[in-house]
């Protein structure tokens, strides 16, 4: 049984997950491994030309605007591209568990949970996708009728040269990157958002497995070690990439103040502003999905205690009733995703960075007009 199979595809596309048939070959695993090496030269190319602008040409805040809130959303997305590389095998030991005992779903019902949030899963993923992917688009066809005449970059950065024909390349180059820094985004939004609710299918399938064996279906230590499996996969998944989201939280702060600032710049009828906007959309998209899913993990590691409280618990003999207890006793304290146990996925956190982001708007507001 295969998880989070749309996910793994992207992975593919951006060079962080190269094809089982390719693996066993040393020139396909060489050639894809070359492939990975091009996607992330695109990427930190693109950054340090823009890090070379800020420091040699940027002397105001218009133009620091400019060129900020696209390095931004590169760096975020290099920082995913190493994180998705060093955690290649993690993520094929964290799939594999979903497919192994206690986690993969024996029976009917157990089968149709899965089968319901892996669809839940495929079709957000493939919702995120569209709503960056169209983004990028829009980006690049509003440039090509206005920057690309002008004969300027999409994108502020610095250039030593000064040609037609390298024009040509940098603007071409500037629009793959963006191309596939926007998808190694995507694959690593979905993938961990992915997880998060792969961790909530669990919760769903321990609950149901629970009721049978109160009916006396099923066995009690396969429960109590898929729930203590279940806290360990949710451990596992945050220390792998609680670095990831910590610079997601900052990266979407910043990136969010400075898009504001540009639209408040800008008029609603300027040729610019529908990018920008879908832009500042996708940003708060990509984060929201992270505060969304780990809001549904906490809800629905608490709702474990009173839907074991609701099975027919007197039923059961006394070593069955002090089973059950531990796992109450462990559910009262809920599975929170955070990173350096200072930010925690929850709609609360996702409140706080809209606050703080309006709040940084308001300074570079009144830096710009000083």
């Amino acid at each position: 049984m295969q998880v989070l199979e749309f996910t793994l595809k992207i992975l593919m596309v951006v060079g962080c997950w190269p094809p089982n048939s390719w693996t066993s070959s040393l020139c396909k695993r060489t050639v894809y491994n070359a492939y990975t090496i091009f996607i992330s030269l695109l990427l930190f190319t693109f950054v340090l030309s823009q890090l070379m602008d800020i420091i040699l040409n940027v002397d105001n805040t218009d133009d620091f605007a400019d060129t900020f809130y696209v390095m931004l959303a590169l760096v975020i997305s290099c920082c995913k591209m190493i994180g998705l590389l060093i955690n290649r095998k993690n993520i094929e030991m964290l799939t594999n568990i979903l497919i192994r005992k206690p986690f993969i779903p024996l029976e009917a019902d157990e089968i149709e949970i899965r089968h319901r949030f892996d669809k839940t899963i495929q079709t957000n993923s493939l919702c995120y996708t569209i709503l960056v992917e169209t983004t990028c688009i829009c980006i690049a066809l509003t440039s090509v009728f206005t920057n690309f005449r002008k004969g300027t970059l999409t994108y502020r950065e610095w250039t030593p040269y000064n040609s037609s024909v390298i024009f040509r390349i940098m603007y071409t180059r500037q629009l793959i990157s963006t191309l596939f820094g926007s998808m190694v985004n995507v694959a690593c939004d979905t993938l961990i958002c992915g997880l998060l609710l792969h961790v909530c299918c669990q919760l769903e399938i321990l609950e149901c497995r629970l009721r049978k064996f109160t009916l006396g279906r099923n066995n009690l230590r396969e429960c109590l070690r898929q729930h203590d499996g279940i806290f360990k996969f949710a451990f596992m998944v945050n220390e792998k990439f609680k670095i990831i989201i910590g610079i997601q939280f900052i990266v979407s702060t910043l990136v969010v103040c400075s898009n504001l600032y540009q639209l408040a710049k800008m008029t609603m009828t300027s040729v610019q502003a529908f990018p920008l906007i879908l832009y500042t959309c996708s940003m708060l998209a990509q984060i929201l999905i992270y505060c969304w899913y780990g809001n549904e993990v906490k809800l629905k590691s608490v709702e474990l205690v009173s839907n074991v409280f609701k099975t027919e618990w007197l039923e059961l003999d006394q070593s069955g009733k002090k089973s059950l207890l531990i796992i109450m006793n462990r559910s009262l304290i809920p599975i929170e995703f955070s990173s350096a146990y200072i930010l925690t996925l929850n709609l609360d956190s996702f409140v706080n960075l809209l606050k703080t982001s309006y709040s940084a708007y308001n300074i570079l507001q009144q830096m710009g007009t000083t």
